[in-house]
């Protein structure tokens, strides 16, 4: 069966998830409104401003639908502002989040955009190869509880993790070649 993955298209870099959903044989979903979640397999909630997005959910009750998704077991990938938004706790904010992840999260944590960079990470879940990660004003987790999984550490700070159904990725594995990320996702898709 194909699947059919949402990818959350209010605001940031969805256009680019897509390319790589479609590249790997999934329908794609733009979701902008509650009713496109219809039928979903996952969702994907991509990198951006995670306060402008945090606000724009807040419009139409989305930011509910995907929580109630969540706790349904939907597989829900969160990519740099989507791993801010999937986080319960955001250091020194107060800004709307989704709360599924028992993570603490630091926004802006490598700093301001001219401080962007790739590096070469190593994720043991997708083998020996390392992964190349773009960050962009990236976040990464202060803290996680012992039922969420670290994928991936860069310079002792985790930056790739999974509780159950979700997953949060401080880098943006959509502006690589590589397509080991989204695969992930996607075998998480099947297991669901």
């Amino acid at each position: 069966m194909k699947k059919r993955v949402g990818v959350l298209a209010l605001q940031g870099a969805f256009r680019e998830h897509r390319q790589v959903l479609e590249h790997l044989g999934c329908d794609v979903i733009e979701v902008r409104k509650t009713s496109d979640f219809e039928g979903i397999h996952g969702l994907i909630i991509p990198g951006g401003e995670s306060t402008t997005i945090g606000k724009l959910l807040m419009i139409d009750e989305m930011g509910e639908k995907i929580k109630e998704l969540g706790t349904q077991d939907l597989p829900i990938f969160g990519t740099c502002a989507g791993m801010i938004l999937l986080s319960k706790t955001i250091i020194d904010s107060d800004q709307y989040r989704l709360n599924l992840m028992d993570t603490v999260v630091e926004r802006n944590a490598f700093g301001r955009q001219v401080a962007s960079f790739e590096t070469d990470l190593l994720v043991p879940a997708m083998g020996p190869n390392p992964l190349r990660a773009v960050f962009i004003r990236a976040p990464y987790l202060r803290e996680v509880a012992p039922n969420v999984g670290i994928l991936a550490e860069y310079e002792g700070r985790i930056v790739f993790a999974r509780q159950g159904n979700l997953l949060a990725s401080a880098f943006h594995p959509e502006l690589t070649p590589d397509l080991r990320v989204h695969q992930y996702f996607l075998d998480m898709i099947d297991e669901h």
